[in-house]
């Protein structure tokens, strides 16, 4: 069975999905949006979220302790701080005043968990870089290169082209471009002192704190819609392939009944799902935007239960969802992963073989990962399609943002 193509589902230029939006940039939709039959909801909803102060998603609602020590990275896994602080200090020295009050935060600053990954900004958090002059935006993610491996600002960058073609594809420039992400420093840069930086906006959600040494990019949210560029300078672009095929491998090298136990439920929209397992944004995936306090219980198998094929497969999948980090946080944050693999569960929704829509998590004591394949909200699908996914990782228990290594840093 061939895969469907995103474009047999573009709305016509005359549909109200998008012709009521037209000529919208990102400031006057992030008004209309609240009264949006799909849009209106979710931000309602994310609303009572964002005030709650930061605890850290959990299995149990209990915050493992002990868990992310603040000390020196071990030789070859430092995090490349040094170029981080040049690049970041070359953006505030380019930047006006008025640029750098509205791009700074103090490092502990609840601003932190207004990133959100829609096409409506729902919150102005720092500078937003389609609104920037080129040096100044280019200077921003000039930050984010120098935090992240050549392959993670590689495949940020091609999302947010991604984002830009399919604004144009349905004609809405103004709201959907390769620049219309906002942009935040949390802290002074230091080589020393914890600081960050925060990149977000449709299908791309960043969030670096580098303490010394020690690395963390948590929350991340990668997404696309549709998964590849088939036109334009960008021609060839496609994201997600790899880890959506070893996924479907990693199935299908399970034995039958622990295949069965590790699929949750059957079907993408299934009718055995409680009420509000399916959210109208997120979907199936439990770890997106505003849900830095969610209680999410394992469900599915225990990795340890695998077969070594199946194992192997999964290393892949989890190093694929992490490969965002530089070659020594990423060796780090690997080994952290592995090590905990014992309290590591796998679940999964919907079908595996051919091109069938599905999803699945990966959850410890230290890690989320999540893939989760949509319905159409630029496009026109009203079933989960393999060419747009949401990705998320976390982490649990407290270290998203980097929040246990500040506050041991504030303890110290």
């Amino acid at each position: 069975m061939s895969a469907p193509s995103f474009r047999d589902y573009l709305f016509q230029p005359d549909h109200p999905r998008v012709a009521k939006v037209r000529g919208l940039d990102a400031r006057s939709y992030a008004e209309a949006a609240k009264d949006d039959p799909f849009a209106g909801p979710m931000i309602e909803g994310w609303k009572k979220l964002y005030p709650q102060p930061f605890t850290g998603v959990t299995s149990d609602g209990v915050v493992r302790e002990g868990l992310f020590p603040l000390a020196d990275a071990l030789p070859g896994e430092q995090a490349p701080t040094q170029h981080m602080v040049a690049a970041a200090e070359k953006l505030l020295a380019l930047a006006s005043l008025e640029h750098v009050s509205r791009l700074s935060y103090p490092v502990a600053a609840h601003e932190w968990q207004s990133w959100a990954n829609p096409e409506f900004m729902q919150h102005d958090t720092g500078l937003r870089l389609d609104e920037l002059d080129p040096a100044l935006r280019d200077a921003a993610l000039a930050v984010v290169e120098a935090s992240l491996s050549p392959e993670g600002y590689a495949l940020a960058r091609n999302l947010m082209r991604i984002n830009g073609f399919l604004g144009d594809l349905v004609d809405l420039p103004l709201l959907m471009n390769e620049y219309s992400y906002n942009f935040a420093l949390y802290g002074v840069p230091s080589e020393t002192e914890p600081w960050g930086w925060q990149l977000f906006g449709h299908h791309v959600a960043l969030n670096c704190l580098v303490a010394g040494s020690q690395l963390v990019v948590s929350p991340v949210f990668l997404g696309a819609e549709p998964d590849i560029i088939d036109a334009g300078p960008h021609e060839g672009v496609k994201v997600f392939k790899e880890r959506i095929r070893w996924a479907r491998e990693l199935m299908a090298e399970l034995p039958d009944q622990l295949r069965a136990e590790a699929v949750i439920f059957e079907h993408m929209e299934d009718p055995a799902m409680p009420e509000g397992r399916l959210h109208p944004g997120d979907e199936r995936h439990l770890a997106g935007c505003f849900q830095d306090n969610r209680v999410i219980p394992y469900e599915g198998i225990p990795v340890s239960s695998m077969p070594a094929s199946a194992l192997a497969l999964l290393d892949r999948i989890v190093e694929d969802s992490i490969s965002y980090l530089p070659a020594g946080p990423r060796a780090a944050r690997l080994r952290e992963i592995q090590e905990h693999y014992a309290e590591t569960w796998f679940s999964w929704i919907g079908g595996w073989e051919g091109e069938e829509a599905f999803y699945f998590r990966v959850q410890s004591p230290v890690a989320i990962v999540e893939l989760d394949h949509h319905t159409g909200v630029f496009l026109n699908n009203d079933i989960p399609a393999p060419f747009h996914m949401h990705t998320v990782v976390r982490t649990p228990n407290g270290n998203d943002y980097g929040r246990a290594l500040v506050k041991q840093y504030a303890a110290s």
